[in-house]
């Protein structure tokens, strides 16, 4: 996070010439929503004085208390490195939400992860979080519609003249270091069309308002080249799904809480404690950390998604791996994320349920180092490895029954979130796709 005050954003807009500063939040489902001001106004948004129709926002309030201030955090200001079409420079804030009364909104998902990180802070420890955003690239038509055509056919670390999405991901990674990202590589996944530009893990808070960014980079260069960039977790069936893992660090006293020597592993009791506890409460996280109907068609055996709530070291296929390198780089990889999820609450709910593993010490199952795609599923039953939940549904249920995410949420967030993801549930129930269609038809 940076050390911009208010005073540096006025002196900054005023040599850089900005002529719009965009004031930038997420709904509750993690889209970015912005209302632009001009400099003139930007006394008045600094003071936290813009104010907005809080109705009009998906999970936000009803008519009858509409009324939300935006309260920017100069620490966000950046300056896009694009022009708007002709009109001058840009910038933006990301903001906080707040009620007329000057209270915090309790449905804003930013101040929903600041609150979590605030009671991390009561232990003593500092959340870091370095997320894996993967994404498609798809063809866009004559008219500039996103068509189902991906830009290329290549694989796992293919390069140029196969990687036909090198150029536009260059672009991406340039712009992304202009506005302040450490990139620490960028590469095609597995699958063809599909991408990943890594950045530099930060505390979770600048980490997840830099998601927020990522998000609006990539699509805004990749529609530059022609194309479109979309995070839906999986577009082609049969292929690699698109992720957002995880890596998740507890730091103390500037050093890495998460090393201990003296471990056979190397691993603190607090790793082991903050382990236990995402196993315990994955299935009660997993409809915030994949929120998708889409999210779910992901967890297939094969593919290094992971269909099993276990943990492991090199092993790719359990919900939760710890990489290989150690001493401060030391880390747990939770790997079920996606990033259609709201990034804010995501952090947040992953960040709650390790911290409820210190606070009650809850030791983890055996570490599983062998491919749990190959595993019976009566040994497992035996071991106690519980699956991921299968769709969007069940994991609705395990969300509405859960204490934890209801407390970390707050009551407002946690009833509206499962409200939307129900109705979106049901909307998908009642659809006819393209499968029944090719299946049933001559029936």
């Amino acid at each position: 996070m940076s050390n911009l005050n208010s005073d540096d954003v006025r002196r900054m807009v005023k040599e850089e010439n900005v002529r719009f500063i965009h004031l930038q939040f997420t709904d509750i489902f993690g889209k970015l929503k912005n209302v632009a001001i001009t400099p003139q106004q930007l006394d008045t948004a600094l003071d936290n004085e813009i104010m907005f129709d809080g109705s009009s926002i998906d999970g936000f309030t009803g008519v009858e208390e509409s009324d939300m201030y935006l309260a920017p955090d100069p620490s966000t200001f950046v300056i896009f490195p694009w022009v708007s079409n002709g009109f001058g420079t840009v910038a933006r804030m990301i903001c906080d939400v707040y009620k007329p009364d000057g209270s915090h909104f309790e449905g804003c998902p930013r101040g929903i992860l600041k609150r979590t990180l605030s009671e991390l802070k009561e232990y003593g420890f500092d959340y870091f979080v370095g997320p894996e955003v993967e994404f498609f690239l798809f063809e866009r038509d004559a008219n500039g519609n996103p068509t189902r055509e991906i830009n290329d056919h290549a694989g796992y670390f293919d390069l140029a003249p196969t990687d036909e999405g090198e150029i536009a991901r260059r672009h991406m990674c340039l712009t992304l270091e202009e506005m302040g990202f450490y990139i620490e590589m960028s590469h095609h996944e597995a699958a063809p069309g599909q991408h990943e530009i890594g950045f530099r893990y930060d505390d979770a808070l600048t980490t997840a308002d830099n998601v927020s960014t990522f998000k609006q980079v990539v699509k805004t260069i990749a529609k530059e080249h022609k194309l479109h960039a979309t995070f839906m977790p999986k577009p082609l069936t049969g292929k690699h799904g698109t992720c957002m893992h995880l890596n998740q660090s507890l730091y103390k006293d500037g050093k890495n809480a998460f090393v201990d020597t003296n471990d056979e592993l190397q691993l603190s009791q607090e790793a082991y404690y903050f382990i236990g506890g995402l196993i315990k409460y994955a299935r009660e996280f997993a409809a915030i950390t994949n929120a998708t109907v889409n999210s779910y068609k992901r967890f297939v055996p094969g593919f290094e998604a992971p269909t099993d709530i276990a943990w492991a070291t090199a092993n790719r296929s359990p919900l939760i791996r710890i990489p290989a390198k150690r001493g401060e780089a030391t880390r747990v990889e939770l790997r079920n994320p996606d990033p259609t999820a709201n990034h804010y609450l995501a952090f947040a709910a992953a960040l709650a349920a390790g911290l409820e593993g210190i606070k009650n010490k809850i030791i983890p199952p055996e570490c599983c180092n062998v491919n749990m795609y190959d595993i019976d599923e009566k040994i497992k039953e035996k071991q106690d490895i519980e699956k991921f939940p299968s769709d969007l549904r069940e994991a609705i249920n395990e969300l509405e029954n859960s204490e934890l995410m209801k407390k970390t949420l707050g009551e407002h967030t946690h009833r509206t979130y499962i409200a939307a993801k129900k109705a979106e549930w049901n909307e998908y129930a009642h659809q006819i796709h393209d499968w029944e269609f090719k299946r049933y038809l001559n029936e």
